[in-house]
């Protein structure tokens, strides 16, 4: 009968301690490391489609929609410009004949449902809205009103408003 002799030898600050006959192990860590900026993007935005419509003797309203998506905590201001109509401005917006574009509706785009405070670019012709990121989808209704009065041929009419947001 033959014995077997297991011999350790461990040498003194030896990083692989012997475990069994012929293995070894070491160990070591790593960190794992990430940085979060502040950002913020349009998620989406939907038109505001107003009715058709014939003669306008009283207001026409419809509304849009702004999906904003920014970093938990990060304050940002979504602003809308006057749009692409000649001589527009935020407070007087102004579609444009597709087939006269010498012919333009008036139009504005508010903030609340009551349509009293104007939904501006920022620059002191109406603020934009101000909020703080959530990490989710924030999402914003965008009013629009064409007042009643306006002499203009019958046409398809249109404009292109940017969004911008600032964070």
């Amino acid at each position: 009968m033959r014995v077997r002799h297991i011999l350790a030898i461990v040498a003194v600050g030896a990083a692989a301690p012997v475990t069994a006959l012929g293995q070894s192990t070491v160990t070591s860590t790593f960190d794992v490391t990430i940085t979060i900026t502040d950002t913020c993007r349009i998620v989406s935005t939907s038109p505001i489609a107003f009715a058709t419509q014939g003669v306008i003797n009283a207001n026409v309203d419809a509304s849009g929609a702004i999906a904003v998506e920014c970093t938990t905590g990060t304050p940002y201001d979504i602003d809308l410009n006057a749009g692409l109509g000649a001589g527009a401005t935020t407070a007087v917006r102004r579609m444009t004949g597709l087939t006269d574009t010498s012919v333009t509706v008036d139009y504005t785009i508010y903030q609340d449902a009551s349509r009293t405070v104007l939904w501006g670019d920022g620059g002191g012709s109406g603020d934009g809205v101000a909020s703080t990121g959530t990490g989710a989808t924030q999402t914003f209704t965008t009013y629009g009103r064409v007042p009643p009065v306006q002499s203009v041929l019958p046409q398809s009419y249109r404009d292109t408003v940017t969004v911008t947001v600032t964070y």
